[in-house]
């Protein structure tokens, strides 16, 4: 029953630190375009390819 004492802290700050960190993706905008960077890969212009 005491293994509750630290369980119990270490989960509430794990998920702590989970929603802080998706907080700051939200804010840096990282989840505004999800499907463009799909879409793009699949173009014949795409500019990230290697010389042939």
């Amino acid at each position: 029953m005491n293994i509750l004492v630290i369980l119990i802290p270490a989960s509430l700050i794990l998920g702590a630190l989970g929603l802080i960190a998706f907080c700051w993706a939200l804010r840096k905008g990282q989840f505004q375009d999800p499907d463009g960077n799909a879409a793009r890969i699949l173009t014949k212009d795409h500019d990230d390819a290697p010389p042939l």
